[in-house]
């Protein structure tokens, strides 16, 4: 399981890599357990100040493994992609994202809640949720309505329409546009750099401050979403929805 998250720390930088390329870094329950353990780690160490994570510079994350997701589905809310989402939330240490190709369900929602997130010219955003008959989640019904307005939220979540780098830009669910994923990893890099140089229990301070007006409401949020999601799953919606995608993966494989 480590290989599929590559975890390397150097100088107060700790870099997660989602590594299973031949699965479009799809994620599966021990590897959204594997993320979150190294989060809490990570809030706890002192020598830990800021966090990158990325899927390298061909996909970011084409979101939940769905074989595994309907073998093992989420049944309460200390689940594995819970515990993730509980493990981000609460981080106080600067969270930056390097996004190459596909972010997609989890792959974008995350990104909601990163402190910088740097993107390649190739990267799409999508949250198909209610297109599998499922919700949102990680409190996108939150936060995007918030930070894009009702009616470009809907058109997300409601018709799952998906972005590209330039119009992620342009709707500030990204901070940097780069040309390609090298670029884009040496440009998360570089702004690890700049907060590697800054005094450190300042930026945490920082961090908790801007977190600290919307955290009960975001955490009220994501259970509602959760056990939501949990109902959702057991619909005839979702599993004829899941079932279907689940099928034509493995005819185009």
């Amino acid at each position: 399981m480590n290989d599929l998250i590559k975890c390397t720390q150097s100088g107060g930088l700790l870099t997660l890599t989602i590594n299973r390329p031949d699965k479009l870094n799809a994620l599966s329950n021990s590897m959204y357990n594997r993320l979150a353990d190294l989060l809490f780690a990570a809030e706890q160490d002192p020598e830990t100040a800021v966090i990158i994570i990325t899927g390298g510079e061909q996909c970011f994350t084409s979101g939940n493994d769905l074989q595994d997701f309907l073998q093992d589905p989420p049944t309460h809310l200390n689940s594995p992609a819970f515990r993730l989402m509980d493990a981000v939330i609460h981080l106080n240490k600067p969270l930056i994202a390097a996004v190459c190709g596909a972010a997609i369900g989890i792959g974008s929602t995350i990104l909601l809640h990163c402190d910088q997130v740097l993107i390649s010219r190739n990267a799409k955003l999508r949250m198909p949720f209610v297109n599998l008959g499922l919700c949102p989640e990680f409190g996108a019904s939150l936060l995007l309505p918030r930070m894009l307005g009702h009616a470009r939220a809907a058109r997300l979540l409601l018709c799952g329409d998906g972005l590209d780098a330039t119009q992620a830009l342009a709707w500030g669910l990204a901070n940097e546009l780069l040309d390609d994923g090298e670029q884009c990893l040496a440009a998360a890099r570089r702004m690890a750099d700049r907060l590697l140089a800054l005094p450190r229990e300042a930026l945490v301070q920082s961090k908790r401050l801007l977190k600290q007006p919307l955290l009960k409401e975001l955490e009220e949020t994501i259970r509602r979403e959760n056990l939501l999601f949990i109902e959702r799953l057991n619909s005839s919606e979702a599993k004829d929805a899941l079932n279907a995608m689940l099928q034509r993966s493995a005819a185009k494989g």
